[in-house]
């Protein structure tokens, strides 16, 4: 199990765009291995490699709903549909939650762990994930979308 470090809020490499990634090679795999560890550790939906330091287009999301874990390398947004409100955490903004409009579906194409092209719709939850992980992909971080006024910060102790 390799855990990385998550990066915080006020961490400057959070606002920096990802690069595309050129070669899917053993160090890649062992860095969405890593990713999916601390996701999981720190019980997240998703994690974007920036959040662990690395300015690379890739993405992991797993909904803990018995489907496969989701690897998105170099993704792309072709289209969204519909709007919802939604109360939206971070990773890298611990114990604080915010509203923010998202899109109700979501396509994005990628490269999977091995290189091969992929398509995915999502709706609800994963639609939101795909589009919370695409924004730090671009810098952009969860105060930078939140609908103002709505951040609210819970007390791990006591939860909320």
């Amino acid at each position: 199990m390799g855990l990385r470090n998550i990066r915080k809020e006020g961490d400057e490499i959070l606002k920096k765009k990802s690069k595309d990634v050129d070669v899917i090679d053993e160090k890649i795999k062992e860095l969405i291995k890593d990713m999916i560890d601390t996701m999981h550790k720190y019980d997240g939906v998703g994690l974007a490699a920036v959040q662990v330091g690395i300015l690379k287009k890739i993405i992991v999301i797993d909904l803990y709903d018995e489907k496969p874990i989701i690897k998105l390398i170099n993704p792309t947004i072709l289209k969204t549909k519909g709007k919802q409100e939604v109360e939206e955490g971070c990773l890298s903004f611990p114990n604080k939650y915010v509203k923010v409009i998202r899109p109700e579906e979501v396509t994005v194409e990628a490269l999977d762990e091995n290189g091969k092209k992929i398509k995915i719709t999502g709706t609800g939850l994963l639609a939101q994930a795909i589009c919370h992980e695409m924004d730090h992909l671009n810098g952009i971080v969860l105060t930078d979308v939140m609908i103002p006024g709505t951040m609210e910060f819970v007390d791990p102790q006591n939860n909320k």
